[in-house]
């Protein structure tokens, strides 16, 4: 019982240690060339912001569409990356 509690407290700690790339840390073209290489990835974009961002539809939901993902990068504060995937019409926190 004692093991188990001790397992399930470490999954939080290995989850976080792992991290994700930021972007702040790459310049505009090794992010857009991460993103090409990975087809997906979640991306950090400064402090404890992030999102997932796709290299075109294909790595999206059947019933979801892209839309262009632009991020700060470490040359330049508005580098296009490539895509964000997003349900067409579900606009709840006018983000889009």
């Amino acid at each position: 019982m004692l093991l188990a509690a001790l397992v399930l407290a470490a999954v939080p700690t290995l989850a976080v240690a792992q991290g994700r790339p930021s972007t702040l840390a790459m310049t505009c073209g090794q992010a857009r060339a991460f993103l090409a290489a990975q087809g997906a990835a979640v991306l950090g974009t400064g402090g404890y912001t992030y999102d997932r961002y796709v290299r075109d539809r294909s790595f999206c939901e059947p019933t979801q569409i892209t839309r262009n993902a632009v991020v700060p990068t470490r040359d330049t504060p508005q580098c296009l990356v490539g895509y964000r995937c997003i349900e067409p019409g579900r606009n709840w926190f006018d983000d889009e």
